[in-house]
């Protein structure tokens, strides 16, 4: 992002001290614009996004830095595989990143063709958003219609852990990312794990009531 900001706008370092997990894009965008005085209608915004696709899949192919952990995380595509075989469950993806981001980042690991459908953060600046949207988003592409009591919501930040509090959704925390276990707790999650590696665990925590 801080690369194609540079590209468009002429400005390093543009998302520096600015707290990137769990932002859409389109915040962090919104954010980088403000900080640097640069008004949302100002032509060069509208190429924003092309030029970081282009830089994204340039990132994609490139040796992870030092201590960045690269690849499927442990248990994600044995959890996946087990959620399309064995159960009457539906994913959805719900995610911050702008949709042609996301599919890009997806596909690069072949994880992309487990998920028909969800919501992007070119939907909604504000996350807490996403799950209503994903929601109608699934209901739309011939997926079960349910309400947000039914659904549970996985990720690995306060923020993914707020978006179920708002909706009134489960949530289960992992804590793969730049939050521990503590912060997950602290931020309300339902069940917390390390990672994903424990299948049966985290099926049995997806299906508790």
């Amino acid at each position: 992002m801080s690369g194609a900001f540079m590209e468009a706008f002429g400005v390093a370092d543009a998302f520096a001290g600015i707290a990137m997990p769990g932002r859409t894009d389109s915040w962090l965008l919104a954010a980088a614009l403000e900080r640097q005085g640069i008004a949302r209608g100002d032509p060069r915004v509208a190429r924003y996004r092309d030029i970081y696709l282009t830089h994204l899949a340039h990132e994609l192919v490139q040796p992870p830095p030092p201590g960045v952990p690269h690849g499927v995380l442990p248990g994600v595509r044995s959890l996946l595989d087990d959620l399309t075989s064995h159960h009457d469950d539906y994913l959805g993806l719900l995610t911050g990143n702008f949709e042609p981001a996301a599919k890009m980042k997806l596909e690069h690991f072949d994880l992309c063709r487990y998920f028909r459908c969800g919501a992007f953060g070119d939907e909604a600046a504000d996350r807490n958003h996403l799950l209503e949207r994903a929601l109608a988003n699934v209901a739309a592409c011939g997926g079960p219609a349910v309400s947000s009591h039914e659904a549970v919501v996985i990720g690995d930040t306060p923020l993914d852990i707020g978006v179920a509090k708002y909706g009134h959704a489960r949530s289960i925390g992992v804590a793969t990312g730049s939050h521990g276990v503590d912060d997950l707790r602290a931020a309300g999650a339902d069940v917390v794990f390390k990672d994903l590696s424990d299948t049966a665990a985290v099926v049995r925590a997806l299906h508790a009531r």
